[in-house]
């Protein structure tokens, strides 16, 4: 599997689109999967938006819960690197950082209707 670092400056502003959630491995049992140090596997799902650019939504994996994050607010992540694989037929792009943390001061969107 080929590693690429990401240079998350270049991304425009990353926002949280999804909160974070344990990534399950087995959904019957419910298992957390566990990274080689034996710490679960969190997701969060990450907008980005380039110079105007459509967005595009990555899932950005880190090994612990990321505390703080909620959706809409603005992300720092770090580390970030992309993961080239394939299974047969199929083959993508996944994405591991070694931390999400929140931009504080940042407004969140609102979730209710309220006007």
């Amino acid at each position: 599997m080929q590693s690429i670092p990401v240079d998350t400056t270049r991304l425009g502003v990353l926002r949280c689109a999804i909160a974070p959630e344990a990534k399950i491995t087995n959904t019957e049992t419910q298992e957390v999967k566990r990274d080689r140090d034996g710490n679960p596997v969190w997701t969060v799902a990450v907008t980005v938006r380039q110079d105007g650019r459509r967005i595009s939504v990555i899932e950005i994996a880190v090994s612990g819960q990321p505390r703080g994050i909620e959706e809409g607010q603005i992300l720092k992540v770090t580390g970030l690197t992309a993961f080239m694989w394939s299974m047969g037929d199929r083959h993508g792009v996944s994405f591991r950082a070694d931390a999400i943390t929140p931009v504080h001061g940042t407004p969140v969107q609102s979730k209710g209707g309220d006007a």
